[in-house]
Order: C-alpha cells, then sequence, then structure tokens
C-alpha cells in the first residue's frame, strides 16, 4: 500500500512526493506524500476545504504544484511544456460529479469526443467507422445497448445510465487512470451503492486505477483498498477504511465517527457486480 515518500515504481500508478500547492501566498497543500498503486482503488476523504479538490487538479495536470513531484505512470509531469501535458492527460479519465456530458448532443457523440479532440494529436487517425465501433463496444461493456441510448440526449436517461456514460467515456483514450469527484455526492443510498458497484466494477473490467475524491464515508468502505484522510491540506491518516476506523489516529477516527455511518453494517463493494444500467 501507498507508503509516505515511497519510490516512484512500475506498479505505482500516481505517486505524489513532498507536493506543496499556494495561491497567492496561502498555501492550500503542504507536503502531499501519496502513492496510488495500479489496479488499486484510493479514496481521498476530507471535509471541506480540505484541499481535495485542489488534489484531483494537480493528479490530472490541470495546475502544477508550488513545489514537489508527481508521477503518472512513472513519468514526472512537473514542470512539463502543455503540449506533453496534453500527452500525460491521455493516461487519466476524469469521471466528474454528476457526469458533465454536453446537454446539446448526442449520447453516441458525447463517448466519441476525446476521440474526436484528441485524433490529430494520436499517431493513428481513427476512422469514423473505427470511432463508431469504439464506442458501440464501450456502451456495451457497461451496460448500454447502443443502439437504444447511442441517439438520444443526456436528458432522457437517468442518473444511473448518464453515470455509465460518463465512465465510457473517460475510458475511450485506455486511461491508465481514472478520476472520481464526488461520484455519489446527491445521490440516494440505493444510488450510491449502485455507483459504488460500477465504479469497482470498472476497476476490475478495464484495469485501471481508481482516485475517488469524496466525503461519503459509506462508500468509501465499500470501495476503498487505500483510504487517506485530507485535514487541513496534509494527510493525517492513511490505510484501510477498517486501520482509519480502529487505528491509533484519533483524528481519523473522530473524523469517521462525526460522519454519522454505522460502519459495522457496511459490505465491500462485490467485484464485478454492477450488474445492469439504472
Amino acid at each position: 500500500m501507498g507508503k509516505p515518500g515511497a519510490e516512484s515504481r512500475k506498479e505505482d500508478a500516481v505517486v505524489l512526493k513532498d507536493v506543496h500547492k499556494a495561491y497567492d501566498g496561502h498555501e492550500v497543500l503542504k507536503g502531499i506524500d501519496l502513492v496510488a498503486e495500479r489496479g488499486e482503488t484510493t479514496v481521498i476523504i476530507g471535509g471541506s476545504g480540505a484541499g481535495k479538490t485542489t488534489l484531483l487538479r494537480l493528479i490530472v495536470a490541470l495546475e502544477q504544484p508550488t513545489s514537489g513531484e508527481i508521477y503518472i505512470a512513472g513519468e514526472n509531469i512537473v514542470g512539463l511544456a502543455e503540449r506533453e501535458l496534453n500527452r500525460v492527460r491521455q493516461k487519466l479519465g476524469m469521471v466528474y460529479q454528476y457526469a458533465a456530458l454536453l446537454d446539446s448532443i448526442s449520447i453516441f457523440d458525447n463517448v466519441a469526443f476525446p476521440l474526436v479532440e484528441h485524433r490529430d494529436s494520436t499517431k493513428e487517425k481513427m476512422t469514423k467507422k473505427a470511432i463508431r465501433e469504439k464506442v458501440e463496444s464501450m456502451l456495451s461493456q457497461l451496460g448500454l445497448d447502443p443502439k437504444q441510448v447511442g441517439t438520444k440526449f443526456p436528458s432522457e436517461l437517468s442518473g444511473g445510465m448518464r453515470k455509465r456514460v460518463g465512465i465510457a467515456r473517460a475510458l475511450m483514450l485506455e486511461p491508465v487512470v481514472l478520476v472520481y469527484d464526488e461520484p455519489t455526492s446527491g445521490l440516494d443510498p440505493l444510488t450510491s451503492r449502485l455507483v459504488d458497484d460500477l465504479i469497482e466494477e470498472t476497476r476490475e473490467k478495464f484495469g485501471v486505477t481508481s482516485i475517488v475524491i469524496s466525503h461519503d464515508i459509506a462508500s468509501c468502505f465499500r470501495i476503498a483498498r487505500q483510504a487517506v484522510l485530507l485535514i487541513e491540506g496534509k494527510i493525517v491518516a492513511r490505510g484501510t477504511p477498517d486501520e482509519l476506523a480502529r487505528g491509533d489516529s484519533e483524528v481519523a477516527r473522530d473524523f469517521i465517527a462525526k460522519s454519522g455511518v454505522d460502519i459495522s453494517h457496511l459490505s465491500r463493494a462485490p467485484v464485478g457486480g454492477a450488474g445492469g444500467a439504472r
């Protein structure tokens, strides 16, 4: 599991070493050391103002740290020129809080968007036929019938189906890492569990590393192999969810206790068990 200050290894998908981030002299992140192992799920939890969003933006290369090193699949991305960052970003898929689909275009065009957007920057330009085949295959693999949903618009789909479409779009460039921004925010408990199952199903089926930014303790216990507690820009505890809840860190135990979640009744998301779209 991710150890503070660990060296960047082949099996590590994302590594942050002593990462600081400041805005106008105000330090938001204060020496972050983090390792997300390839093929595993890391959940970063914390309250409002903890620095989760800033950390997310650094991981997906939308911003650069004030100091420190960030490795994506073994490559240090700090200081890279924008063209090189665009290449690195193709290793990262982003699943936004409310799927963030484009309302004015069809589901097919939403999923195809990354391929069309990055077609000129890839070595081999894809034909329209190849794009169509890849979109249809991805929708099918995520439990959606491309013929039924491909021509629809986002507003015509349920929340669960939109979430699947968002993941399909994020997977189109075959990323190493999928980053989820508050995937269960605003959802009822049943839908939240379905999204948890989907995250784990996607990790297993596509072999991606999942990094989940969340405040949802129940979700963390269901899917995290590594849970990381971020408070006021510092990682104050890390380990399995059980280790945070029952370990030596009083801060972590208190944070989980104050969430009001009865962790004794939580179970892991079933591997490959998300089922069909809802």
